[in-house]
């Protein structure tokens, strides 16, 4: 066994262990060695105190400048108030009662420089509060020779830690493993780091750790971050090597199927992207091997019409093809356009076309039987569905493509479970996503993809202009908001407004999938309130209707055949109607509580308008002020239509592991250094060199060290959303 894997258990005191792994999950010498320092001080460097949180669990680096006796308000005795000064003056306040003040009164002296932790509160008058932490622990840095050297000649490294879990016992945890950690076999080969100029493993934990110049620290974090890259994306390349392997049954085009004649049939022209990625798609379906790919593109670009060709190439050789969407309301979209789209070719067997089923989870049972059986029998070349096709009942003639509409919305067994229906090999996959994925992370998370991208809006697509709508700023402008809806319902046209959760509905579906409130303000607007509100109030008259996923499955399917006929004038719903929903009349979308979605959510619901040649307008209501981040993130989704670009922004303001399907896995990102967009250089090389170095050594045998961490990543969740993703 590796040193890495011997349990923390025998490698320091049961104590430590125990909280380390009760804090931290910490649970090998491995683990620890891997838990980098988030940040270093060095001498005369205070913490900023000016970005502070309150109840976060903080560590301060600063100076006493101040230490005060006060008399209890309500009762007997003293207290002790210790004020302490970062390197901007930023003040903060330390608190100490009882018995442990009368310690911290002996320790704390003004001039005395150190590092304070615990949870940061603010307290004082409303007009003039003051950040204050209640009994934090604290370590000076001039009570220990060791220390007050180690501080004045190199970093001192500043651990996440947490409750009852100091920084500096983190440190010295990792200092009694570093020093008995003995030799280490590298994972990465000799001539591999000198043509990168990277620094021996052993040598990299220690800088990192215990760096004596922040140059070691760089160095440290150069090597590190090139092993994150490298041991992942070596996985990657792994898993479409081993993709590569598995037999596929070859679904060549044929000149004269239903392919030519739904193409023949067409009443607009298809765009050169969408032509050449069909060719793509086309070469990977006549493969022996399973199609891997993902198809990505704007809002509108004519994802579904790339797919349902594909659809139709399978059909033709004689095989079925499933797809996958991860609501009701999407899945009957898809039936819906699907069958609209092919005409008399939906009619079965008749003209020679094919049938088109629907399978939901809540079907009644004479319909479900209807469907189960075309499936079973072949009669339904193309099948439509949620959750419910994953079943073990569910049984496929000769499945032959799956294609998963919004994989980010479906567990890994879930979508995993459909590749299982076919026997003697494999089916063919693609995997459509309309959020815009910059070109790292794509090559990051869908490393086993191949990669198509649609960029190119067919014609006939309006521009969709957006606005930022103040409401607590500027009222008016909230009642201007709905008078244009009222404006373009009296020209004809139809208007979505969209709220972050339903009301009072048991187990309200949370449609918050994007990013969190910025604060706890008022709970989120529901769209039962909502609704009431506006049908008695400024869109008193107009024909409203409410929809969400809480709502019986008919009645969702009859409110949105009604919309789509122009029978509704406005649909107050949650984020249902996000992906999917196609009606050309609608022009405008209003947005309530725009600041509790995602950037890449916001994007993706200002795609419901302007799809019928009618400009779009998007107005984005929000309390939040100018210069608070949720302003900003609703400021640049106004500036821009390229959702590649905010496909950037999201990003950046969002944790990678929700990007890397960490919510998914049920654990935190395996990234500890690496950042996805500002290390592309070091991806990029680092897959170059794993696909390579696995081109020459497939199975690892001259590299167990590197084994090793495969293995190590594969042990994780996560390693099963790599796997199957």
């Amino acid at each position: 066994m590796s040193r890495f894997d011997e349990p923390l258990g025998k490698a320091l005191d049961p104590k430590t262990a125990k909280l380390l792994h009760a804090v931290l999950g910490l649970e090998t010498v491995g683990d620890l060695l891997r838990h980098y320092p988030r940040r270093y001080a060095e001498r005369g460097e205070r913490t900023s105190l000016d970005a502070l949180v309150v109840d976060e669990h903080v560590t301060v680096v600063g100076e006493v400048t101040r230490v005060m006796r006060k008399p209890m308000r309500n009762r007997g005795g003293t207290w002790l108030e210790v004020e302490v000064v970062d390197g901007d003056r930023n003040k903060i306040y330390l608190a100490f009662f009882g018995r442990g003040s009368h310690v911290a009164e002996s320790r704390l002296k003004p001039g005395r420089r150190g590092m304070f932790a615990g949870k940061v509160g603010l307290f004082g008058a409303r007009s003039n509060p003051r950040w204050q932490l209640a009994h934090p622990e604290f370590e000076l840095f001039e009570e220990s020779e060791a220390t007050a050297e180690e501080f004045a000649s190199a970093p001192v490294p500043i651990y996440p830690a947490g409750k009852d879990l100091t920084p500096w016992v983190i440190r010295r945890a990792v200092g009694v493993v570093l020093d008995t950690l003995g030799p280490l076999e590298d994972p990465l080969p000799a001539q591999l780091r000198a043509r990168h100029r990277l620094i021996p493993l052993a040598e990299a934990l220690e800088a990192v750790h215990r760096p004596k110049d922040f140059g070691d620290v760089t160095r440290a974090h150069k090597r590190l971050k090139f092993d994150e890259a490298f041991v992942l994306q070596a996985v990657l390349v792994q898993r479409r090597m081993a993709a590569t392997a598995w037999p596929a049954k070859p679904r060549p085009r044929r000149g004269d199927g239903l392919l030519a004649d739904f193409d023949a049939r067409l009443p607009f022209s298809l765009t050169e992207g969408q032509l050449a990625v069909g060719e793509e798609i086309a070469r990977d379906l006549a493969s022996e091997h399973p199609m891997h790919r993902l198809l990505q593109g704007e809002v509108g670009a004519g994802k579904t019409v790339v797919a349902l060709r594909a659809m139709l190439q399978v059909v033709d050789a004689g095989g079925q093809a499933a797809l996958l969407a991860p609501t009701e309301v999407l899945a009957q979209q898809h039936h819906r356009s699907i069958t609209a789209m092919l005409g008399d070719l939906a009619a079965g067997g008749m003209l020679g076309g094919t049938s088109v089923a629907l399978l939901t989870g809540s079907m009644g049972a004479a319909a479900r039987r209807s469907a189960l059986l075309d499936v079973a029998s072949g009669t339904a070349g193309i099948v439509v569905g949620t959750h419910a096709l994953l079943q073990e009942h569910v049984q496929f003639a000769e499945l032959g493509l799956v294609v998963v509409d919004e994989q980010h919305r479906f567990g890994v067994e879930q979508r995993d479970a459909l590749r299982e229906k076919v026997s003697g090999g494999r089916p063919h996959v693609l995997v459509m996503t309309a959020t815009p994925i910059p070109r790292t992370v794509a090559m990051t998370v869908f490393g086993d993809l191949e990669v198509s991208t649609l960029s190119q809006l067919p014609s006939g697509r309006a521009p969709i202009t957006t606005h930022v709508v103040p409401a607590a700023e500027k009222p008016h402008y909230l009642e201007r908001t709905w008078q244009r809806v009222r404006e373009e319902v009296a020209l004809g046209r139809q208007a979505y407004i969209v709220c972050p959760r339903i009301g009072d509905v048991e187990g309200d579906e949370g449609d918050m999938s994007g990013a969190p409130p910025d604060d706890e303000r008022r709970p989120p607007l529901a769209v039962l309130d909502v609704a009431a509100m506006l049908a008695e109030g400024p869109l008193e008259g107009l024909r409203l209707a409410v929809l969400h996923g809480k709502l019986p499955p008919e009645e969702k399917e009859a409110i949105m055949r009604a919309f789509s006929k122009g029978e509704v004038d406005v649909l107050v719903a949650t984020t249902v109607i996000e992906v999917g929903v196609d009606v050309p009349n609608s022009s405008v979308m209003v947005i309530m509580d725009a600041d509790r979605f995602g950037v890449s959510q916001l994007h993706q619901l200002r795609g419901r308008v302007g799809r019928g040649g009618l400009p779009g307008l998007c107005l984005l209501v929000t309390e939040f002020p100018e210069g608070t981040p949720a302003r900003a993130r609703l400021d640049a989704v106004a500036a821009t239509l390229d959702g590649f670009e905010l496909s950037r922004v999201d990003l950046e303001q969002r944790r990678e592991g929700d990007v890397l399907g960490a919510a998914q896995s049920g654990k935190r990102s395996s990234l500890k250094l690496l950042q996805l967009l500002r290390d592309e250089e070091v991806i990029e090389t680092a897959r170059a060199e794993a696909a390579a170095l696995l081109q020459a050594d497939p199975e690892l045998s001259s590299h167990p060290a590197l084994r090793a961490e495969i293995e190590r990543l594969l042990k994780d969740e996560k390693a099963d959303y790599l796997e199957k993703a």
